[in-house]
């Protein structure tokens, strides 16, 4: 599968069908500090991904008043 980091741009290849959590356990990420969206679906870490798909992880940013 390939993966976009987003905001970093940077793009990473990983073989086989995997679970979202293992994906993002892989690249040393915590479920709650991204969102990872398959084509224009937000998938959650139960979600499976195939080795065909291209995901972009996006870093959750939050701001305050």
């Amino acid at each position: 599968m390939r993966i976009t980091l987003l905001p970093q741009h940077k793009e990473v290849e990983l073989s086989g069908r995997q679970r979202v959590s293992d994906v993002l356990r892989q690249l040393n990420m915590l479920p709650g500090t991204v969102m990872v969206i398959r084509g224009d679906e937000l998938v959650t870490e139960q979600d499976f991904l195939d080795a065909t798909d291209t995901v972009e992880i996006r870093s959750v940013i939050s701001g305050g008043c």
